[in-house]
């Protein structure tokens, strides 16, 4: 084999690779309906495993990602509850010093030691309250919104198109390093089909 031809050999197994990679990623998403090719059925990965792959979102979702015991200790947590206190104390003060009086008007004899003292008292109630009320609410909130299953819908929801440009968005980096790959893996079988043919000449 001359060198033009070597050459050749090398450029169409590099190409080779390269084509192959992008027919794999494309065979991810295509085709989107089962078609018969020599009684063979085939189809994309995605499109076949669409349901499949919507509740495993679904349960990673529900169950790993967005734990409700995680979202319980962040809100029922005490620094939590200190970023709300000023808040709150603003409230209470407003409650002690002006809508007071109008359920009860002779809390206008309080004098400011007495109001302070209320304030503080009230605050202190929250701090208690607070985290059992919380956790009461959260977990009617589990018991009642189920995540996991408002997760697979809403992915179900989605086109299988939509879904194809969401992960193309996502790998699409990782697609051009594999086809990089595939022409480099390509060119090393080039390269061993030369070897080859020198040897059993």
């Amino acid at each position: 084999m001359n060198l033009t031809g070597a050459i050749l050999t090398l450029l169409l197994a590099s190409f080779t690779g390269w084509v192959m990679t992008l027919i794999a990623v494309k065979m991810l998403f295509h085709p989107k309906r089962a078609i018969k090719v020599f009684g063979i059925t085939i189809q994309g990965i995605f499109a076949k495993n669409q349901l499949l792959i919507e509740e495993k979102i679904g349960q990673v979702v529900g169950r790993e990602l967005l734990s409700f015991e995680e979202i319980e200790n962040k809100i029922t947590s005490t620094e939590n509850l200190q970023k709300l206190r000023p808040e709150i104390e603003i409230h209470i003060d407003h409650f002690l010093r002006s809508k007071l009086k109008d359920v009860f008007p002779m809390a206008s004899m309080l004098g400011e030691k007495s109001i302070s003292q209320l304030k503080q008292a009230f605050l202190i109630e929250v701090e208690t309250l607070f985290p059992v009320i919380m956790k009461t609410y959260m977990d009617k909130l589990q018991h009642d919104l189920n995540l996991e299953k408002i997760v697979t819908d809403r992915v179900a929801g989605f086109s299988s198109g939509k879904l194809e440009n969401i992960l193309n968005e996502v790998i699409k980096r990782e697609v051009k390093f594999l086809q990089i790959i595939g022409a480099i893996l390509g060119l090393m079988i080039g390269f061993v089909q030369l070897a080859l043919s020198y040897l059993i000449k």
